[in-house]
């Protein structure tokens, strides 16, 4: 850590104060009641547990919009909304339906610094095992998240397994590292199993790499909440196994330096959702969008558009091929009215393109439609406007104003108050609060770095 510290010093001036590593961890999906309110739902989560005592905790963290992993996460490293830094959803707008899921994966388009960014400035070492939007990045020791099929039970390409390797930094980390670690993985391993290899390795990287910023993000609550909803027997079973995980990086990070910072996050909240509403149908009907082939094979094509919607979970946004249609614009906001004045269509709110910018999300809509809890966007083109889901399963993406989609953030270390309760924090406050920690500059960060310091 001195010679980044000195370096920091000669970089940014005297002004700024050396610290001590960070570790930051992000469990996909997890509210603070499954920490805060632990006892209530018989978890055993006892390291998690015990960052309520040892150090500073959210009640809440208010996040971004939507509400989904890739801006979140984002946001965690940049300190901006996502009509700043550019990652505005999971999967990028894709009109005519005829992409293979294109999420946002590159670096490259990030369009604000970001924490591993201003610690290289500084001469730091970093780490990222898994963390979203990372493909490319100038980070030293990466493994990004990226897959071309859902998961490990697909059939996967056999050469697929030289994909990841190609894409770590340096070319040969996955090789140096899987014989202790094991195999990596080939997909989009949302399970325990995917957890565990991700945490295989970051061990690995901790123990012989000495990253002075670290960040992991472990996915398999988020799939676990979906599938079986939240705070169910999938989704308990599940936090407990990682909390052990996570014991384990701390452990490792405090025997490379006694003086490391860990840090616990999570990118949103989670609520119970039991219909789907198929915004794209009314569009259809209505001639806003036209469909190519048989419009009874969903996802199907779309051939021409000149409305549709963008889904995001619990809220869509409203996407106009000619922004600067007026016409057009009227017809929609009509249409959406009629379709929010019946409650069983579950639409919550219609807020406009101008009141979207103002709060950083989706800087491109016309239109963005909330849902009401319980409603979730869905993408039949054909068929009823709302469908039921099958029980007991979980989603979010609605409004951060919404309480359940309060994510989570604990801070514990040397220098870090024990046992101080924050309150209900923004999102944006948690990467300037990091730099702080690392005593680097964020100077971007539009958040003001929470007040985790001990008193002397």
């Amino acid at each position: 850590m001195i010679r980044g510290c000195l370096a920091a010093v000669l970089f940014f001036g005297a002004q700024i104060a050396c610290a001590a590593p960070v570790l930051m961890v992000s469990v996909d999906g997890m509210k603070p009641g499954y920490v805060l309110q632990a006892d209530a739902h018989g978890l055993k989560i006892p390291y998690l547990r015990s960052l309520v005592g040892s150090g500073s905790y959210a009640e809440g963290v208010t996040g971004v919009w939507p509400t989904v992993t890739y801006p979140s996460h984002t946001t965690l490293v940049t300190g901006v909304a996502p009509s700043v830094h550019g990652i505005f959803n999971n999967v990028q707008f894709d009109p005519l339906h005829d992409r293979q899921e294109p999420w946002y994966w590159y670096a490259g388009q990030i369009r604000s610094p970001t924490l591993w960014q201003a610690a290289h400035a500084a001469h730091y070492v970093t780490a990222s095992i898994g963390w979203p939007v990372t493909v490319g990045a100038d980070i030293d020791y990466l493994i990004p998240e990226f897959w071309r099929i859902a998961g490990i039970t697909d059939d996967p390409e056999p050469s697929d397994r030289y994909l990841i390797a190609e894409l770590a930094r340096p070319i040969g980390l996955l090789g140096q590292l899987q014989a202790t670690a094991g195999s990596y993985m080939m997909a989009n391993e949302d399970s325990l199993a995917g957890d565990a290899i991700k945490t295989r390795y970051s061990l690995q990287v901790l123990r012989r790499h000495h990253p002075e910023f670290m960040a992991v993000h472990l996915s398999s609550l988020d799939e676990a909440q979906h599938a079986h909803g939240q705070f169910s027997f999938a989704a308990n079973t599940d936090l407990e196994a990682l909390d052990q995980m996570i014991a384990q990086l701390a452990e490792a990070a405090l025997a490379e330096n006694p003086q490391a910072i860990i840090v616990i996050v999570s990118d949103h909240g989670f609520l119970p959702v039991t219909q789907r509403v198929n915004l794209a149908i009314p569009f259809i009907q209505a001639g806003l969008i036209e469909l190519a082939g048989d419009a009874g094979v969903p996802p199907g094509k779309i051939k021409s558009w000149k409305a549709q919607p963008w889904l995001a979970g619990g809220m869509a946004a409203i996407m106009l091929h000619d922004p600067h249609d007026r016409d057009i614009a009227g017809q929609v906001e009509q249409l959406l009215r009629k379709l929010a004045a019946d409650p069983g269509n579950g639409i919550a709110a219609i807020r406009s393109g101008t009141d979207m910018r103002a709060v950083g999300g989706f800087p491109d809509a016309t239109f963005v439609v909330e849902f009401l809890p319980g409603f979730y966007s869905g993408g039949n083109l054909s068929g009823p406007l709302v469908t039921a889901m099958p029980p007991g399963h979980g989603g979010h993406g609605y409004s951060p104003q919404v309480a359940d989609m309060q994510a989570a953030f604990f801070i514990c270390g040397t220098g870090i108050a024990r046992g101080r309760d924050l309150g209900v924090v923004d999102m944006r406050q948690i990467a300037p609060t990091l730099a702080t920690q690392l005593g680097i500059a964020l100077r971007s960060a539009t958040g003001a770095a929470l007040n985790v310091k001990a008193a002397p």
